[in-house]
């Protein structure tokens, strides 16, 4: 049946998925507390005109990719990005006035567009910004969180970082003149979508991924030779602060941003295994953006990383922490052995029981879960108060009484250097 199938563009997280999305989330957690960011939350669904005013009518996001929710006269939307929202966050909640702000947010992000491999309709992000900081040290400081970010997970070493200067509003109106003339004198090769962004927001066909379109800005000019003395020495000093963190980047001039509130630094981890779908993180300074919302002038920065990209990246799911097995042997002694499992449980260590089945089958339940020790209980051991404590890798065991069993395993005590007991027959 088509409706029990996941909605194109989504896909279930099964376990394996889990634990991948979790490592990275739990990796990002903790390198946003080494630099003092707190997690903040925003809803999934926010009004259209956060993202309108924001992102800008010509985007893609808006003109083509945003899902809409019916909310009677209200334009609701599944969030596109999680920017916006957070900043969106800050002035509802009186934040303002506590600046500077750090926060670190995760969770699901929806675009209505072609799903690829690593790129669905409904994909999960991790991200930060750096809010009510207008000094290239907090450029420095997202990037290098970003690092430690990516060193944690294992994927630093696959990336290059890529950065380029959008320069300050004055630098881009210099360059939009230029760049307008540039490509008029093309205007027919143009794509579509690029001839009805000439007028309105002629940056945005820098980020055009259309073939012709890219032949044409490879020989567009640069919005670097258009900076002002300010903005010079504000990417000078993002790259000067780089250098003395020992982080390595390449300059790309063509890399900008794709939404509206960009300005300044841009940059992108980057790496050749993923295919066309290079780019595992990605952000920039957006000091425009809390005014576009109608807010006070409040400076920013920050990146978002795609969690089904990285998870890719990774490659196998993090292994789980081994449990030990608790197999009853017989009616009699399901009682006892749901207890010591509890006692387990509560004392921190993982247990799995064995519901059903003669021994050969909890034995081999044991195995499917990957326990690293099995302890059963029979009718022998419940007569001597005790439990045979087996080590599954080396097959070494011993009995000892039940009430010391949870202290010795919490202790590291090892069943092979233990005195062995006869092995029961499975």
């Amino acid at each position: 049946m088509k409706s029990l199938r996941p909605v194109r563009g989504t896909h279930d997280l099964l376990p394996a998925d889990q634990r991948q999305h979790r490592h990275v989330i739990d990796a990002a957690r903790e390198a946003a507390a080494l630099y003092g960011y707190e997690e903040v939350g925003t809803p999934i669904l926010e009004f259209a005109e956060v993202f309108r005013r924001t992102l800008g009518d010509t985007s893609d996001i808006v003109t083509k990719e945003m899902f809409t929710v019916a909310q009677g006269d209200e334009d609701v939307v599944l969030r596109p990005e999680g920017t916006a929202g957070v900043v969106r966050a800050v002035m509802t909640g009186g934040l303002t006035q506590s600046l500077p702000l750090k926060f670190f947010y995760s969770g699901p992000m929806f675009r209505y567009e072609r799903p690829q491999k690593g790129r669905q309709r409904q994909f999960h992000q991790v991200g930060v910004e750096l809010i009510g900081v207008a000094e290239p040290l907090g450029d420095v400081e997202v990037i290098a969180l970003a690092v430690q970010f990516l060193r944690r997970i294992g994927v630093l070493e696959r990336t290059v970082l890529e950065i380029n200067t959008l320069g300050d509003t004055q630098s881009r109106t210099a360059y939009r003149q230029v760049l307008v003339d540039y490509l008029s004198r093309h205007r027919d090769a143009l794509s579509d979508d690029s001839r009805q962004r000439l007028d309105r927001n002629p940056l945005r066909i820098l980020d055009s991924k259309h073939e012709g379109d890219r032949a044409l800005i490879a020989d567009a000019p640069m919005l670097g030779d258009h900076l002002t003395d300010s903005a010079a020495a504000f990417f000078d000093g993002v790259r000067d602060g780089l250098q003395a963190l020992d982080i390595p980047c390449a300059i790309n001039p063509r890399l900008v941003r794709g939404l509206d509130y960009y300005g300044h630094t841009a940059f992108e981890f980057t790496t050749d295994a993923l295919g066309a779908q290079g780019t595992v993180l990605a952000g920039g300074r957006y000091d425009g953006l809390m005014e576009m919302m109608g807010g006070p002038a409040v400076p920013g920065v920050g990146w978002a990383a795609g969690i089904e990209r990285l998870a890719l990246l990774i490659g196998e799911a993090p292994a789980v922490s081994r449990p030990v097995a608790v197999i009853p042997v017989g009616d009699a002694a399901e009682g006892e052995a749901l207890r010591l499992t509890q006692a387990l449980r509560a004392a921190g260590v993982a247990a799995d029981l064995a519901f059903r089945g003669n021994l050969k089958r909890r034995m081999a339940r044991a195995d499917k879960v990957n326990a690293r020790v099995a302890i059963l209980i029979g009718d022998d051991e419940l007569a001597a108060g005790a439990g045979t404590v087996r080590d599954l890798d080396t097959g070494s065991q011993r009995r000892m009484p039940l009430d010391a069993i949870v202290p010795f395993l919490c202790g590291g005590g090892s069943v092979e250097e233990a005195e062995d007991v006869p092995a029961r027959e499975a």
